[in-house]
């Protein structure tokens, strides 16, 4: 059918996926100058030619700011979660500041026997997802929760959560309301997996509260020595396989153990002398690096930061940094910060700048009892396109050594 009354605000991903379901919309994007039509036949307009009268739903791409002049002058916006909600099936929603990913990917993992699909921010839009599907497995972030009002899961995981994305939110505590949106609108009998800090926020929902992998292991009956996940993984794992025995009451170990990490995530790998590297470039947030560290912090560790900290307090990853047997090697747009701050924390650091450099300077020091670690803490599009690109020189950097 076509439907000239949907305005799309970002011409991304997502909302190209939302037009070709409802093959046209109308496109308002920052970077057109002059209106033009796409090869599948969407008008694509520059934002000061938006007229909130002539459209019925506006919708925006994931993501986009709610400080956008778009988002002022809409009076019909409209989440792309909502979009759907009428449509969509049994859902389960995975959110957090880390581990989003890979969760969503283990449910999926755990669930395919039963049909289960996933999709948000995990790579598939809605509108590419099958309402025919039984399950939708949905990575979901602050972004997209900020603009819903009506669509909820059936059952919501909340992995932990720590500042980020505050320029965006405009405050921690609006981060902190986008991630907890779902609870005030679950009903008796839907489940949210909670960390234990939120254990006061109202909601009709059954909540399973946790704190760490020992209260998961304890409330599902699990045996964390049958798990061969450690660290953040581990707890992503028993989010997973929580989920599973919610639904199905049944623990799986073989299938969980089988399920295969993504790239960039702990990685690790060996150069030519043995000596072990861990490529942990998805790491773009203190969170995610304390994690890295937590894992491996029984070893002299040389330890790549920097990129784009997105302007977090970075003394949050100094104050439990100085724990650690640690030597920073700082790169990328907020090397010198990092270097103050080092002096401030007495944190040993070589002022790298790039990569290529950081990974020359351990390679002088490193030896079989140490570990190097790039877990940057930091965003890589100050140096790089992706923290896949950034991981990838990483790990080809270290295979010449």
């Amino acid at each position: 059918m076509k439907n000239h009354n949907i305005a799309c605000f970002g011409y991304g991903k997502t909302t190209r996926a939302i037009a070709k379901r409802l093959a046209n919309c109308t496109f308002f994007d920052d970077k057109v100058t002059k209106p033009f039509i796409d090869e599948e036949g969407n008008q694509l307009r520059p934002i000061s030619e938006f007229d909130t009268r002539l459209f019925a739903h506006e919708i925006p791409s994931p993501g986009f700011p709610p400080n956008h002049e778009l988002i002022q002058k809409a009076t019909h916006l409209i989440s792309e979660y909502d979009f759907f909600a009428p449509t969509m099936p049994f859902s389960i929603w995975i959110s957090g500041t880390n581990g989003k990913t890979t969760t969503t990917q283990m449910i999926e993992h755990l669930l395919s026997d039963k049909g289960a699909i996933s999709g948000g921010n995990i790579g598939t839009p809605l509108a590419d997802m099958s309402p025919e599907a039984p399950l939708w497995i949905l990575e979901t972030s602050s972004f997209s929760m900020h603009y819903n009002r009506i669509a909820r899961p059936n059952i919501y995981a909340l992995l932990p959560i720590t500042p980020d994305h505050i320029s965006w939110h405009g405050s921690i505590e609006a981060y902190y309301e986008a991630k907890l949106k779902p609870l005030s609108q679950m009903k008796e009998g839907e489940v949210i997996i909670l960390p234990k800090m939120f254990a006061d926020i109202p909601t009709n929902g059954f909540k399973i509260l946790y704190e760490n992998e020992k209260d998961l292991a304890e409330y599902f009956g699990f045996d964390a020595t049958q798990i061969k996940f450690k660290g953040a993984f581990l707890m992503d794992a028993m989010i997973a396989m929580g989920i599973d025995k919610i639904l199905y009451d049944r623990i799986d170990y073989e299938k969980i153990n089988a399920f295969v990490l993504d790239p960039h995530r702990q990685e690790e790998f060996r150069d030519t002398q043995e000596r072990l590297w861990i490529n942990d470039s998805k790491a773009t947030n203190i969170d995610a690096t304390l994690a890295c560290l937590r894992t491996y912090g029984d070893h002299p560790i040389h330890l790549i930061l920097g990129g784009d900290d997105k302007g977090v307090k970075l003394e949050e990853l100094f104050t439990p940094l100085k724990k650690y047997n640690v030597s920073v090697y700082a790169i990328g747009a907020n090397a010198l910060r990092l270097e103050a701050l080092c002096q401030q924390y007495n944190i040993p650091c070589i002022l790298c700048h790039t990569l290529d450099v950081a990974v020359e300077q351990i390679s002088q020091k490193h030896n079989r009892q140490s570990l190097a670690i790039l877990s940057p803490a930091a965003a890589s599009l100050d140096q790089f396109t992706s923290y896949a690109q950034r991981g990838n020189l990483f790990k080809e950097l270290i295979s010449v050594i």
